[in-house]
């Protein structure tokens, strides 16, 4: 990176967080703190919801995830509006009436305290392991622009979102999320035009298009039900449905973002706006992914785009047989470069059999490219074997890195950053607030002062920050991150959801039943994943069903001996 790139970087990241801190100063109480007083309006409220989600996970992974697998994974997102509209009829005002701070204090209104801590350990270890991964995300940038060891730039950026998250509470992580959403959307809609005006001045943008289909990369939509398929329209719509209405209804992460809301108007405007926006704004980030890889056709390509670990085995004796392969890969690059003008040509003329036959050929050349990086990573394991031989993760930010011009480069890594900041500011914030005020409060003390619940929050947000920090040391080995942090919360999401359904839905369902419910389809949930019964999105449908239908079962079994009054439903407001 140049001089103005780093100005660039460090001003805007300077910007956002001074901006979050100032807005925030004079948190004096547990509400400020964790709730932002419940004061925000509804576009606060959305922007804060879909910069939680969108983490650098998002803006690094995923346009490599369509670059090697195409743009199917849009349809993760497809059951998103429909949750979105049966949160704010149902979740958004339940919370809002019972002014909680956290999901899970109403379940030991609805059950008991065992159903309550339970819950919340669950949000807890999933929450804290998957921010470990969106810490790891953003320090891979660290690592390839510095070359530092990924451990350090793990510590550099886990640490610095910690000083705003403790400074500023939840005031503070909601105002940078507003700047950060306005810089992302600007920046990642300048990047996509620059993917394209980079391509020969003969292939506009219909082209590139059609070079991306002929390719396999714009395969949005697969109607074909097959449930060990990850990515259809019935994972997305159904698993996609349980998981997200998981997501935004129980997980402390989001629930926090819209329980500071000024009222429940303005929370339910807020998630309905975001179900509106985040399968467009996901489609065009993917998007960005399938046109860098048309890029490539017309453009020598890395044999490997983790220039960290390729500059290392430069260094290495295999030094020779890395060069050797990276000039074989150059010529299958360059064979394959002229298979796709030909075909380019080809589609222009609306010849078919000329359009197939070219079509077989950049497959073919795609094969030969794939086996020699196959021997560039075996180089990698012999040269280093606790080394990264994933390299999806790498590749948007390898090409921005590459081909971008100065100024914009400093610009998209500061919008990655930012993106990252928000989503880990949230996390901590969430994984405080459940840790004080489920676990800390209601077991260990009780009847202390505001400022003490105060003081212990900032000290939580410190002490889970470290452990984020612990677990992002051990992310290098888990190839996609958007795929990896989907995985990991589909073992908890589906059994969190169910817990919550049977409180809302299931008058006569106790708590010792919903208990050993939830602790055995937790069981058989991770079982399932271990054995690879299934897509990972369908997890979140097996647990809520499955808990629902053990814990009425146990009911029937062994029946609690009292089972909590609930309050009826609130209406809608």
């Amino acid at each position: 990176m140049s001089g103005i790139d780093w100005l660039i970087l460090a001003g805007t990241l300077t910007l956002i967080i001074s901006y979050g801190v100032i807005r925030s100063r004079g948190n004096r109480s547990m509400d400020d703190y964790l709730l932002a007083d419940q004061s925000l309006p509804w576009y606060h409220v959305c922007l804060s919801v879909m910069a939680t989600q969108a983490s650098a996970v998002t803006f690094l992974s995923a346009p490599g995830q369509a670059f090697t697998d195409g743009m199917r994974f849009v349809q993760f997102y497809f059951g998103l509006p429909l949750a979105m509209v049966v949160l704010a009829i149902t979740f958004v005002p339940i919370f809002h009436k019972l002014k909680v701070f956290t999901a899970y204090e109403y379940l030991e209104s609805r059950f008991d305290a065992r159903v309550r801590v339970f819950t919340a350990l669950l949000f807890l270890l999933q929450r804290s392991l998957s921010t470990g991964l969106s810490i790891y995300a953003p320090s891979i940038i660290l690592s390839t622009i510095l070359g530092w060891n990924i451990v350090w730039t793990n510590i550099i950026m886990g640490g610095v979102v910690l000083v705003y998250t403790v400074s500023g509470g939840a005031k503070a992580i909601s105002h940078t999320h507003l700047q950060q959403m306005v810089i992302v959307t600007a920046a990642m809609f300048v990047a996509g035009w620059m993917t394209v005006h980079l391509l020969p001045a003969d292939v506009g943008f219909l082209d590139a298009l059609q070079v991306a289909g002929k390719s396999g990369r714009l395969n949005t939509i697969d109607l074909e039900f097959d449930p060990s398929s990850r990515y259809n329209l019935w994972s997305g719509l159904i698993g996609g449905f349980f998981l997200q209405l998981s997501y935004f209804g129980t997980d402390q992460s989001q629930v926090g973002r819209y329980l500071t809301g000024q009222s429940v108007g303005q929370s339910r405007l807020g998630l309905l706006a975001n179900g509106m926006l985040k399968v467009p704004m996901q489609f065009l980030i993917l998007l960005i992914g399938a046109l860098v890889f048309v890029f490539y056709q017309f453009n020598p390509s890395p044999v490997f785009f983790n220039k960290v670990e390729t500059d290392q085995l430069l260094k290495s004796p295999y030094a020779e047989q890395y060069r050797r392969l990276e000039t074989e890969h150059q010529a299958i690059a360059a064979r394959r470069q002229q298979a796709v003008l030909t075909l380019n040509k080809a589609l222009s003329n609306d010849n078919a059999q000329g359009v197939e036959q070219t079509r077989m050929l950049i497959s073919q050349r795609d094969q030969e490219a794939k086996a020699v990086k196959n021997q560039v990573v075996d180089l990698i394991k012999k040269n280093n074997p606790v080394g990264d031989t994933s390299d999806v993760n790498y590749v948007f930010l390898r090409f921005v890195l590459d081909f971008l011009p100065h100024g914009l480069i400093g610009l998209l890594i500061a919008v990655i950053f930012s993106a990252s900041m928000g989503s880990i500011a949230a996390a901590y914030n969430s994984l405080a607030s459940t840790t004080i005020v489920d676990i800390y409060k209601r077991l260990f003390c009780k009847s202390y002062s505001d400022g003490h619940y105060l003081k212990a929050s900032r000290v939580a947000t410190v002490i889970w920050g470290l452990f984020c920090i612990v677990v992002a040391q051990f992310a290098t080995k888990l190839g996609s991150m958007i795929e990896a942090v989907n995985i990991l919360g589909s073992l908890f999401y589906g059994v969190i959801l169910g817990i919550f359904l049977v409180a809302f839905y299931f008058k006569t369902i106790g708590g010792r039943a919903t208990f050993w419910a939830a602790v055995l389809t937790e069981a058989i949930v991770i079982w399932c994943w271990w054995a690879e019964v299934t897509a990972f999105l369908w997890l979140n449908v097996i647990g809520c069903v499955l808990l629902i239908g053990i814990a009425w079962l146990l009911e029937n079994v062994m029946p609690s001996k009292t089972v909590r009054p609930t309050e009826s439903l609130p209406t809608s407001q």
